[in-house]
């Protein structure tokens, strides 16, 4: 193949088939592909581009659901398109391609194990078009193996080009799992080389085993937001990374914007004030309800704030260890926060926002770029169940100010009222007037001093955290 030679070529200008052939052509590296649900599309492209015999011992798809369940198992979510499916898969062939050739091939080999299992587009088109793949290898002869997984939902709309993505997707993972191992951020880089843009959205991906023992999940996964592979992640209260649909799926969804940095009573006041009154709503209770704390990687105009992961990853240990989901995002407007949850559900949406919030979604020159400005934006922030939850302030002067007094710009007022009138915005309570004088700009400033009053600004247990990992530039 044209180019092949030159084995210093970068990555991400080689194409799908000198990716495969670079693999078929290395004898140390030797496995199976299987693939469920989207054709064989990966192993077609080793195929095609020859000299496959050197790298798969075996292609398999396995379509019916009998069929399945008795080579894989049954999962105990039931699901087929799931993590628990893919690691029944990655596990079996794994041990398979060991226990069938691991004494006769070469001691130098490297076996792999690559499995995907796909919901493409079904004939109705109506269905969720994801996938779960991933791949298990030995980094080096006789190696623990070690595992990398991503999460897919694909954006085409005929079931024939998703296919073609994730075959594409497929030979770009087990290529980088390869070459690029060494730079988990270069590796996520890779696996969209040779698509176009938007075809694929990652917005998962997970790294396990002794070789990635020093990779952080939680941070790798914002690494998929500024490489543009997607434009949220989300975190379970225990830290791990989760899938919006699975978390989101026929739930309402309750969410606050913040900084968070650090946390303080008064976020907590915000996000438990606005709970209590989203519980009251049609058809939300706790147990059919999500609460979510998002923190935005964008200033007002949109501009990446350029915060480390390390930072924003100690405001999600933080939010988490009160018990909450936090999700981080690109999005700037609420309107495409709104969009984005109504990805995953139908359910109602309450969104806690301050008087300065209310402010700014008030403010015309907040919708720059949007054709029809802020009608366009309301438009497309209050079309169905969705809710402003408006939390009160005391202003400089002292003044109590919250849904009722807020002052807006008088061209916009009767729009306000319009909301107000038709139960789009409602106002919550502040449980404790003590809680306006908390201001985590504050709070940030004295921690360079050490331990002090700033602690009493902090729920339970967040300033001894903050002590102990010396967060957000804490000195003793």
């Amino acid at each position: 193949m044209p180019g092949y030679d030159n084995v210093t070529k970068d990555v991400s200008s080689r194409s799908t088939l000198e990716k495969a052939l670079r693999i078929n052509l290395d004898e140390k590296k030797y496995g199976t592909i299987v693939e469920i649900g989207a054709g064989q599309e990966v192993a077609r492209h080793f195929f095609k581009t020859g000299a496959a015999a050197g790298t798969i011992a075996k292609t398999m798809s396995a379509y019916d659901m009998k069929f399945s369940d008795a080579i894989y198992g049954v999962q105990e979510d039931g699901r087929y398109v799931s993590r628990a499916r893919l690691n029944a898969m990655l596990e079996k062939e794994f041990q398979l391609i060991l226990d069938r050739v691991g004494t006769s091939r070469s001691k130098a080999s490297r076996f792999f194990a690559y499995a995907a299992t796909v919901a493409a587009r079904s004939f109705r088109g109506d269905n969720e078009c994801h996938a779960w793949c991933g791949i298990r290898m030995q980094m080096y002869p006789k190696a623990e193996p070690s595992d990398v997984v991503v999460h897919v939902r694909m954006r085409d709309d005929t079931a024939d080009r998703q296919q073609q993505a994730l075959g594409v997707l497929g030979v770009n993972l087990i290529y980088a799992g390869y070459y690029y191992f060494e730079n988990p951020r270069s590796m996520i880089d890779s696996l969209t080389d040779n698509l176009d843009q938007d075809r694929i959205e990652i917005d998962s991906i997970e790294f396990y085993g002794p070789y990635f023992e020093d990779v952080d999940n939680r941070a790798i996964n914002l690494h998929l937001i500024r490489a543009w592979k997607t434009r949220a992640i989300m975190f379970r209260p225990d830290g791990s990374v989760v899938v919006p649909a699975d978390m989101l799926y026929k739930k309402n969804v309750l969410t606050i914007r913040g900084s968070f940095r650090p946390v303080t009573r008064l976020n907590v006041d915000m996000i438990e004030q606005g709970l209590k009154f989203f519980t009251t709503m049609d058809g939300v209770s706790l147990d059919n309800s999500v609460a979510l704390a998002e923190i935005s990687l964008n200033d007002l105009q949109g501009n990446d704030l350029m915060v480390s992961e390390e930072d924003l990853i100690a405001r999600v240990d933080l939010l988490n260890s009160l018990g909450y989901s936090v999700l981080i995002s690109d999005y700037t407007r609420y309107f495409s926060l709104r969009a984005y949850f109504r990805q995953f559900t139908k359910m109602q949406i309450g969104i806690v926002v301050g008087i300065v919030n209310i402010r700014q979604i008030f403010d015309e020159k907040s919708y720059r770029g949007v054709e029809g400005g802020i009608l366009e934006g309301f438009g497309k922030l209050f079309p169905d169940h969705t809710r402003l939850l408006v939390y009160p302030e005391k202003s400089a002067t002292g003044e109590y100010v919250d849904y009722t007094n807020v002052v807006l710009p008088e061209n916009l007022q009767h729009l306000y009222r319009h909301l107000l009138a038709n139960n789009f915005i409602f106002g919550i309570e502040c449980s404790d007037p003590a809680l306006f004088e908390i201001f985590s700009r504050d709070v940030l400033k004295q921690l360079p001093d050490g331990r002090g009053a700033w602690e009493q600004c902090l729920p339970s247990g967040v300033a001894e955290r903050i002590i102990e990992k010396r967060y957000f530039g804490y000195r003793d």
